[in-house]
């Protein structure tokens, strides 16, 4: 097949799970055209069968903003002429699927099929602004093909959006050859020179993420164990954290350690991973870091109990019961054999059910139903 396959190129979910689908489809021999602004940055090194094309943006004073959808929707249509791309793969509903259905219709032609990935926040939030919302509709009911990365997602997208249509399921999902290679890259003597305990959170530093709640369990786990804590990531929280962290007088225990391409090698120095968000539709790194047998810490909301179980993978509590979070995590690192316990079951648990070998052929069987109906 010929796909192209639409994303962002930064460090949130969609575009790790678009440039590690174009991987594996690109292993099976099928050529992928990704489309972006930029090098979405896990595709940087050479993949045979991948060609990235980026969308060039002219810049006039008349826009005050550049025209990124329609750019990308001429850059759509000229790869459909110039390859003869099969089908249009969108991860995230706007403005990719806007711009591919836009495409479709320049090209006057049925033979060129879309397929819409929902990850979350273009439903969860984007989608709840009202100048998103009737375009965001339209685009899933005239998509050729549907997805959802989680259960969860799939109905809040009927709810939300009155969706009478078919969305198919299919998850997220992990390479369970990676951590293999990532074991030994991380010096864990580097963060904890006298063997403290490594907790771990990575994210966009978006309030949803709630990294206040993340260093306020630190504290009380800091308070009890010796404990070190590695925050990952950058966005518009980071000052505010930043200063959270000097007024708990934890500074000397605290990394800030920025945005980071590949999170498998600082997985195996963690002991732990805490994602309190106040909403996940998956819950991505939470899956990567049980890949690499670290248990989870995290809220009960959105998707994540489809990925965590609770008691035997980590622990899922309401959002902002930071007073459990805490004690649970206490508990699992002040009782090595329990922790390894849930090392194992996590690791197992992403193998079985988030494997990539299991998860691309249902990409695969999906886009040749589609391409078929």
């Amino acid at each position: 097949m010929k796909v192209g396959i639409v994303c962002y190129p930064t460090h949130g979910g969609s575009g790790v799970v678009a440039s590690e689908l174009a991987i594996g489809l690109a292993k099976k021999g099928h050529e992928i055209h990704i489309v972006s602004y930029a090098p979405p940055f896990r595709l940087r090194s050479f993949h045979q069968n991948i060609f990235i094309h980026e969308v060039e943006m002219a810049s006039y004073p008349l826009f005050k903003y550049p025209p990124y959808a329609l750019g990308l929707a001429t850059k759509l249509v000229e790869l459909v002429e110039a390859y003869g791309l099969e089908l249009i793969h969108a991860h995230y509903a706007v403005p990719h699927a806007a711009s591919a259905y836009l495409a479709k219709q320049i090209l006057n032609s049925e033979a060129i099929k879309i397929i819409t990935t929902l990850h979350g926040t273009d439903i969860t939030l984007v989608g709840t602004d009202q100048s998103f919302h009737r375009v965001i509709k339209f685009t899933i009911e005239k998509s050729d093909g549907v997805t959802a990365v989680s259960d969860y997602l799939k109905q809040r997208t009927i709810q939300e959006f009155d969706i009478q249509r078919e969305i198919r399921v299919i998850y997220n999902f992990i390479d369970p050859v990676r951590p293999t290679q990532s074991r030994s890259q991380c010096d864990r003597k580097s963060f904890s020179p006298h063997g403290e305990k490594i907790l771990m959170h990575a994210s966009n530093f978006r309030p949803v993420k709630r990294v206040g709640d993340v260093v306020r369990i630190f504290a009380q786990v800091h308070a009890r164990i010796p404990a070190k804590l590695l925050l990952i990531g950058d966005g518009p929280e980071r000052l505010f954290i930043q200063q959270l962290v000097k007024e708990l007088k934890l500074s000397t225990d605290v990394y800030f350690l920025g945005e980071q391409d590949h999170l498998e090698p600082l997985f195996f120095c963690a002991d732990l991973f805490l994602l309190p968000s106040e909403q996940e539709s998956f819950g991505l790194t939470a899956l990567e870091a049980m890949n690499c047998g670290v248990p989870v810490i995290a809220s009960e909301t959105g998707g994540l109990p489809e990925v965590i179980t609770h008691g035997e993978t980590g622990y899922l509590y309401p959002v902002g019961e930071i007073k459990k979070m805490a004690e649970k995590s206490i508990e699992l690192l002040s009782h090595p054999q329990k922790h390894e316990l849930f090392r194992h079951q996590a690791r197992r648990r992403a193998m079985q059910s988030f494997n990539a070998n299991q998860i691309i052929p249902q990409y695969e069987a999906y886009y040749e139903e589609i391409l078929k109906a």
